[in-house]
């Protein structure tokens, strides 16, 4: 059994070479993403066994997702759909002032009717970590209950839950999102939540420290984990709060960044860190992660070691 076990949609990126338009590309790079499946490989790579679960349609396009993630070397457990389609999002790169875009297409997927009853849930109530994110329950009204059964199934179990806030304007409104995800709050022991998303969706005031300190002593989370993007992120946990600065680093590509600081911050509190340390070994991984290009970190323990131990200084002096 893995130790731990994340759910959600992994979508097709589809983009253009460099920063050609998408209006006027002949050609598209492909890759397989999404949130709960990269934090999944991320956490994989840094020693933490790691299962993903999803319900995915019986398409060519499908398969290629789960082959995707396979040769990741994390484990897949999937419910294979003959109804639905598979997501797909397409992102336009570029600089400012252009800056870069997001369209997605994800409507009517085969992800967007999975019900917790058609998964295995021994396999989250055997897992030490369970792990999904806001996007998940954003996405059907069906996720919304199968998200909130999920998290239950957990705690029941006595597996710890991790949620990522992870909130998505395209996918709902802030009025929306702040009614559906506080109802799963009980449900979470570790919640991260960008300060952006505890300020705009559940209209929070106050710094990063103040408002890790509010989350957690408002929804009696266990940890709580805010992050502020360049200046990197603080840590609530028995109501003291631990702040890390971000690594420099040469950005690549910026996609998958957060997942990338989530997944090490599981891995390093599975291998029995406490949160500064695992605060420090997600500001690493993350700083590793934009070096890469692509949605997922191709990271190793020794390289986050490095990045930790030399201070974000070039690893191949």
């Amino acid at each position: 059994m893995s130790d731990l076990v994340t759910f959600g949609e992994t979508m097709l990126r589809l983009s253009p070479p460099g920063s050609e338009r998408l209006e006027t590309t002949s050609e598209f790079e492909v890759c397989a993403g999404g949130a709960e499946s990269n934090v999944a490989i991320a956490a994989n790579r840094l020693g933490t066994p790691s299962t993903w679960l999803s319900k995915v349609p019986e398409t060519p396009l499908g398969q290629h997702v789960v082959g995707s993630l396979r040769r990741h070397g994390i484990e897949t457990d999937v419910v294979w759909s003959h109804r639905g389609r598979q997501g797909t999002y397409y992102m336009e790169r570029a600089g400012d002032p252009r800056g870069s875009q997001v369209i997605y297409d994800r409507e009517n997927t085969a992800f967007a009717t999975a019900e917790a009853r058609e998964f295995d849930i021994d396999r989250i109530q055997n897992a030490r970590v369970f792990f999904t994110t806001g996007i998940t329950p954003a996405l059907s009204s069906t996720l919304r209950e199968t998200t909130a059964s999920m998290l239950k199934a957990a705690r029941n179990g006595g597996t710890t839950t991790a949620f990522d806030f992870n909130y998505r304007g395209k996918l709902w409104e802030p009025e929306q999102a702040e009614e559906t995800l506080t109802k799963l709050f009980p449900g979470i022991d570790v919640l991260v939540i960008a300060a952006r998303d505890a300020r705009t969706v559940l209209g929070f005031e106050g710094d990063p420290r103040q408002l890790a300190h509010k989350l957690g002593s408002q929804y009696e989370f266990q940890t709580v984990v805010v992050t502020r993007g360049s200046d990197g992120a603080v840590g609530w946990h028995d109501s003291v709060v631990h702040e890390q600065d971000a690594y420099d680093t040469d950005t690549v590509s910026e996609i998958g960044t957060g997942d990338a600081f989530t997944g090490a911050f599981i891995a390093s509190r599975l291998d029995g860190d406490d949160v500064p340390t695992a605060l420090e070994n997600a500001a690493a991984a993350a700083a590793l992660k934009r070096t890469i290009p692509g949605d997922v970190a191709l990271i190793t323990d020794e390289e986050v070691e490095a990045v930790v131990s030399e201070g974000g200084d070039d690893l191949s002096r």
